[in-house]
């Protein structure tokens, strides 16, 4: 755990509560029992946050923290957003603050800022005049403030993963359920297009019973995770020496929204494997021969290329989640559906099969699209192709969340959700660690999920928030 956070942790009055985290390394042999036994941990729930309808909010106040990376274009997508204001901005360096202010300029947005130091964001959460904290840190920041922002009184957005340990998960749970404030892991993949046809379709009952799932982080990001501009303190390199999925939410969210993971079934346990690493420490090794800045990378061990985890369900269905961010290989979420009476498969090219005899032809996939495409897509999906968000899903996500707050409706995506895809991360490196053995998988619902109701994508009390473009 780096000493920034066990600082912030300490001043924060959250050591007691369980927040520690593997920090930039691996998995230690008491870090392993720490894993094992928060993956057999009993949750006695307090208030069932699936389904939860919090009361209806006119105007979402937002406080937005972390402005690097994806933080920005956060801002620009939320301005465009009938009822809400963005109230206030925050981030560690003050020109990164200065330039997304003037990026406001014209609009009827004025926040006031914080920045200049580690804890300022404390300060912007402490206000007493707003309703959402929006958080777009790197990964270590995320559970701390999310907490931090349910106990003074505001719902929370986090960037992927919402947490990086079982006991960060835990903690989001049990906080979540104690306030009765939204805790929303932003999953912007449940807002792609092709993803939200399918659920439609697995709602419709298209492929039978779905049986099957795959979902996946495909991305050669070997350069960018070693840019020295790409990530502030080479944060997210530093978590490479995590040995596990460490990034498994993109591919596994839409998967068990479309499988009713926590809302009819339930993951059991799991077991992941990793390659060795062939690329990261050679190419560390490569840039210090002719830049002494990496001299400390060349020396340290990564994780490995790809890793490739599987999950049984309490209903003894199957799901695979890979993760490879350093291969030479073409983007991939894979996004795979199998079912009793057909099959869903994104990439390279999306296709729909009900047999052998191959994939839909062009005129039978667009027949399906008319029949399927969902409200949400037919109300926003051409405004969120305009304003963007790796291809408008982004947007979508974020209209729909602000929707929901402002009528009062469930979100399609709550703590136990956010609590479950990450966890993933932690339980993968125990597997990993452990030669592959099988680890349990925590039931963050309490054993809610086989009453849950699963995610509509009705718009039915909602759809009622503008957009300007």
């Amino acid at each position: 755990m780096s000493n920034k956070r066990r600082e912030f942790l300490k001043l924060s009055g959250l050591a007691g509560l369980g927040v520690v985290g593997t920090g930039f390394k691996g998995l230690s042999l008491e870090e392993q029992e720490q894993v094992l036994a928060q993956s057999k941990k009993k949750h006695a729930q307090r208030f069932n946050m699936s389904g939860y309808a919090a009361p209806k909010l006119e105007v979402v106040r937002v406080g937005i923290v972390g402005l690097g990376s994806r933080g920005p274009g956060a801002v620009n997508r939320l301005s465009k957003i009938e009822g809400v204001e963005i109230k206030a901005l925050c981030d560690l360096r003050p020109d990164m603050v200065d330039k997304v202010v003037k990026s406001l300029e014209g609009t009827s947005h004025k926040p006031e800022t914080y920045s200049g130091s580690a804890y300022a964001w404390k300060k912007m959460v402490d206000r007493d005049d707003l309703d959402l904290i929006y958080i777009a840190t790197p990964w270590e920041w995320h559970t701390p403030m999310a907490v931090y922002a349910m106990e003074a009184g505001k719902h929370a957005c986090s960037e992927v993963p919402i947490a990086v340990t079982l006991e960060e998960c835990w903690q989001l749970v049990e906080t979540s359920e104690r306030t009765k404030k939204h805790c929303m892991m932003m999953e912007n993949c449940c807002y792609d297009f092709f993803e939200l046809m399918t659920l439609n379709m697995a709602r419709d009952g298209f492929f039978g019973d779905v049986f099957h799932g795959e979902g996946a982080y495909i991305h050669d990001l070997l350069g960018l995770n070693f840019s020295k501009t790409g990530y502030e303190d080479m944060w997210r390199l530093k978590e490479n020496f995590r040995n596990g999925n460490l990034y498994p939410t993109h591919g596994l969210g839409p998967v068990c929204q479309a499988m009713n993971i926590n809302r009819g079934d339930q993951m059991d346990y799991l077991t992941s494997l990793s390659s060795n690493d062939f690329l990261m420490k050679a190419h560390a090794q490569k840039l210090a021969e002719t830049d002494n800045f990496y001299n400390s990378f060349a020396t340290k061990s990564y994780r490995g290329n790809m890793n490739t985890t599987m999950v049984k369900t309490k209903k003894g269905k199957s799901i695979m989640i890979q993760h490879d961010v350093s291969s030479p290989r073409p983007y991939s979420r894979i996004h795979l559906l199998s079912g009793t009476k057909g099959a869903a498969s994104k990439y390279p090219v999306p296709g729909i099969s009900t047999g052998h005899e191959g994939w839909f032809k062009a005129d039978e996939m667009k027949a399906l699209e008319e029949k399927y495409t969902p409200e949400i897509v037919k109300k926003v999906g051409e405004m969120a192709k305009q304003i963007g968000g790796h291809g408008g899903m982004d947007f979508m996500m974020d209209w729909r969340m602000i929707d929901c707050i402002r009528n009062g409706l469930p979100l399609d995506q709550d703590v136990y959700d956010g609590a479950l895809w990450s966890a993933i991360g932690p339980l993968s490196e125990w597997s990993v660690a452990n030669r592959s053995n099988s680890i349990d998988v925590p039931d963050f619902t309490a054993g809610s999920w086989e009453t849950n109701s699963p995610v509509e994508l009705t718009l039915k009390g909602g759809g009622t928030t503008g957009v300007s473009v």
